[in-house]
């Protein structure tokens, strides 16, 4: 029984994560639209006037947003790796499982679930270290296809492991210019994509930022 509430916990735990991610993208879309103000970009004028062509008011109300859902976001993602990790050894001390269904996982919370929340196996298919908190419009991570919330299962050579942070930008520097495949989880989904480290109008090679699951990389 035990088991059988934590899979339906777990259940609407990705649900509840899935529609923070909606939400997240369609604030960043609305922030990053043309003539938009950005993430992070100044309300002010040249002049130190609030600016006309934007809705202030609205424009920090999206922001003040973005951040809870992003804190919430890492609570739930956290919450779904317990309740994986604790499935996960409760089937191997118990044996195979006679349920019909199945529920792909990584041991860092992600899913596929292929069937209904009763009936579900689990097994480790995957690994991510880092999640996509912060990306820019027209960066060229944008433009390769990595949207806000997903989730790197690998980036070129770099899967997880120790040293992620100097692996992850050695890798995008000695690749600079040349496309790298990417293996990304998104909305329990393993997406493969080709992204291009390259010079841009913004900041690094990339113009997101990951946030490695032990700490903090800027690209």
């Amino acid at each position: 029984m035990v088991g059988t509430n934590l899979k339906a916990e777990t259940m609407k735990l990705m649900e509840l994560r899935s529609a923070m991610e909606l939400e997240m993208n369609a604030i960043i879309e609305s922030l990053c639209s043309p003539g938009g103000p950005g993430l992070s970009g100044n309300l002010l004028d040249s002049e130190g006037f609030p600016r006309e062509d934007v809705d202030i008011m609205r424009v920090r109300a999206n922001r003040q947003r973005l951040a809870v859902l992003r804190n919430d976001h890492k609570d739930v993602t956290e919450k779904i790796s317990q309740n994986i990790q604790v499935l996960h050894s409760a089937r191997l001390a118990s044996g195979p499982s006679q349920d019909s269904g199945n529920l792909t996982s990584s041991s860092s919370s992600n899913f596929i679930a292929t069937t209904t929340p009763s009936a579900m196996d689990v097994d480790i298919v995957s690994k991510p270290f880092a999640l996509v908190d912060e990306i820019t419009e027209a960066s060229p991570a944008a433009e390769d296809g990595v949207q806000l919330g997903d989730q790197v299962v690998k980036f070129g050579d770099v899967e997880s492991g120790d040293n992620l942070v100097q692996r992850l930008a050695a890798e995008a520097q000695r690749n600079q210019g040349r496309a790298i495949s990417v293996v990304v989880m998104r909305q329990g989904t393993l997406v493969n994509l080709s992204v291009t480290p390259r010079a841009w109008e913004g900041r690094g090679l990339l113009g997101c930022h990951f946030r490695i699951y032990d700490g903090r990389l800027h690209h």
